[in-house]
């Protein structure tokens, strides 16, 4: 079978899809949309995966691109003849599959189009309602995207859901990246046994809502001297959050690491006590998932893609989503109960062997296909 997997840009999500697909008997080709700078992959494509060249995938794209995208995509499709189009997110690359009237299509939800996107304007939820009666199945990865999509008009038997999952050997509270030995990272940081380690690994925008965890953390940490946060990723909060750790008197007992490597993060969940997101928007979260499987407790926003994963006491705590005192308090308790967290953590592993084993996991996307093939 000849597989077209056109999407917005190349995250590591890409490649993680691009990479188990190589590994089939299928011919997979890849096809991006734009190039725009958010959380890329750094990685080459998988040697077996073609790499076509066409209009877009050089830079940002916008509304005025669309008729010179679409025109090109169809010739991509006369040459490459491909026998199934694998697309997301769904107002914008798997939209313009949709307009050029190629059959079947196979969207596949990134989250953030059925929980942010859909709701910018009238003309996006038209382009959704569209994408949706166009595409002959969907992948989404929680039940809040599936009922999201039924909700904009796609046949729920048509729709396969599965979370993406983690490598749970390299997600593992067992090992760190690629097996390394000492010193650990709290050893290079010289953060001793007593010292309570949050990790927060979003990046840094309003969505993400990195800014409450600065502000609430600012406050615990006066309470608790032992706290330190260790914060990675980058973005346009990052003025605002160096302000507020200054202002409040705590940059020293924050570590700020930036952008870390795929091969690097399991030694930063390793070095943490408690994982911590305040998201305000979310399907289902990997950097969640690889916490879990790391054997961490959680503290996370009540949204509810997070609410699908956490069950609070037993692998963590949740927070009211945008509430500062919720969080504080949530964070406090967390301290205070700091001997129960090995017990959390073990409970956030066997969930996420038994749910988010991403190896299990991808198989079900040929579900997708197999519907996708079949006669209407």
């Amino acid at each position: 079978m000849r597989i077209l997997y056109f999407t917005r840009d190349y995250t590591t999500h890409d490649r993680r899809f691009l990479d188990a697909l190589a590994k089939t008997v299928h011919h997979v080709a890849y096809l991006r949309l734009e190039r725009g700078g958010h959380q890329l992959e750094d990685r080459p494509l998988p040697p077996k995966v073609e790499m076509i060249p066409w209009a877009g995938g050089s830079q940002p794209a916008d509304f005025w691109d669309g008729p010179q995208l679409l025109l090109d995509l169809k010739r991509v499709i006369r040459e490459f003849k491909p026998d199934l189009i694998q697309s997301g997110p769904l107002q914008r690359s798997a939209f313009l599959v949709a307009l050029s009237g190629f059959e079947p299509l196979v969207s596949m939800s990134w989250g953030y189009d059925l929980l942010r996107d859909v709701s910018r304007s009238f003309l996006w939820r038209w382009a959704t309602r569209y994408t949706l009666r166009h595409s002959a199945a969907l992948v989404g990865d929680c039940d809040t995207i599936r009922q999201k999509a039924i909700s904009y008009g796609m046949d729920s038997e048509r729709i396969i859901t599965f979370p993406w999952g983690v490598d749970l050997r390299k997600f593992s509270p067992f090992s760190g990246s690629g097996g390394k030995k000492a010193p650990s990272l709290r050893d290079r940081l010289g953060w001793t046994e007593d010292i309570f380690v949050l990790l927060s690994t979003r990046g840094w925008e309003p969505i993400y809502g990195v800014d409450l965890i600065a502000r609430s953390f600012a406050q615990v940490a006066h309470q608790y001297r032992e706290l330190r946060l260790l914060m990675l990723g980058n973005g346009s909060q990052a003025s605002q959050l160096k302000e507020i750790f200054l202002r409040e008197g705590v940059l020293e007992k924050v570590h700020i690491a930036g952008q870390v490597s795929n091969a690097d993060l399991p030694d930063y969940y390793k070095a943490a006590d408690l994982y911590v997101s305040a998201s305000h928007s979310d399907g289902t979260s990997i950097s969640l998932l690889e916490a879990m499987a790391c054997g961490k407790a959680v503290l996370v926003s009540d949204i509810p893609g997070n609410r699908e994963w956490l069950t609070p006491g037993e692998n963590g705590w949740w927070f009211r989503d945008g509430d500062i005192g919720s969080l504080i308090e949530a964070l406090s308790e967390a301290v205070e109960e700091r001997d129960r967290l090995p017990e959390m953590g073990h409970a956030s592993r066997l969930l996420a062997e038994q749910r988010a084993d991403w190896e299990r996991n991808f198989p079900k996307l040929f579900k997708a296909y197999k519907i996708a093939l079949q006669p209407i």
